[in-house]
């Protein structure tokens, strides 16, 4: 019972964090403009995501243009594209390998090992997605902290953390989380229903040359005399 609901929690905390990981991919709000200095034009906002900019005019009208050039944006957010493709593929994958090795799953004619390596497949899956959402948030967050203290950088040209980087912080603590949940239980105790290993039988132990031997008391037979 305990290990199927460790199975349930590491595939639901996988799960949130593969749906977070698809909406961090999505989301424009990778880069906020900052209203700093002499950028006072509050009444517009500017995100910058990894497929389009978007311009939010006081929050009633929203203009967004997806980019001309995959070469022309900046080295972070190119490698934040390839690598969160990259993730949304592999989280599928993960997910679909913790779905066939629940102990739930319609194949029951499927082993024990085979059950086991597809749990241990599925936390390890998700540690490596946990590790590729990670990167590129962490790399697009740091170059925004550097540009914004930069002291020759234009005011109108600083940004601010975005949502989608918290969030995708908290989707990649949710997949290192859960796949280290399915590792551990891919390497728990067998099902109820495996093979067990049962004590043989005892044996009867067997009689003494002491408890063989009469008593001393007892008389010889007549036979012994002949």
């Amino acid at each position: 019972m305990a290990s199927s609901a460790l199975q349930w929690l590491g595939l639901l905390l996988g799960g949130a964090g593969a749906v977070g990981t698809v909406a961090v991919t999505i989301m424009p709000q990778w880069k906020v403009s900052a209203f700093i200095g002499s950028n006072i034009v509050v009444f517009e906002t500017l995100w910058e995501g990894l497929w389009m900019s978007c311009r939010s005019h006081t929050g009633l009208r929203l203009q967004c243009k997806v980019y001309d050039s995959l070469l022309a944006l900046p080295a972070d957010l190119q490698a934040a594209r390839g690598l969160l493709c990259a993730a949304c593929v592999l989280a599928a994958l993960a997910a679909l390998a913790a779905a066939l090795g629940m102990r739930c799953s319609r194949c029951a004619a499927a082993e024990a090992k085979a059950r086991g390596a597809a749990l241990l497949a599925a936390g390890v899956l998700f540690v490596v997605v946990g590790v590729a959402v990670l990167a590129p948030v962490s790399w697009v967050a740091a170059a925004i902290v550097r540009d914004f203290y930069d002291p020759t950088l234009d005011d109108g040209r600083k940004r601010e953390l975005g949502e989608a980087l918290y969030l995708g912080w908290a989707s990649a603590l949710l997949l290192v989380a859960g796949g280290a949940v399915l590792a551990c239980v891919a390497h728990g105790p067998a099902e109820a229903g495996g093979p067990r290993y049962r004590l043989p039988a005892r044996r009867a132990a067997p009689r003494s040359w002491a408890s063989e031997r009469k008593p001393p008391g007892s008389l010889p037979s007549r036979s012994q005399y002949v």
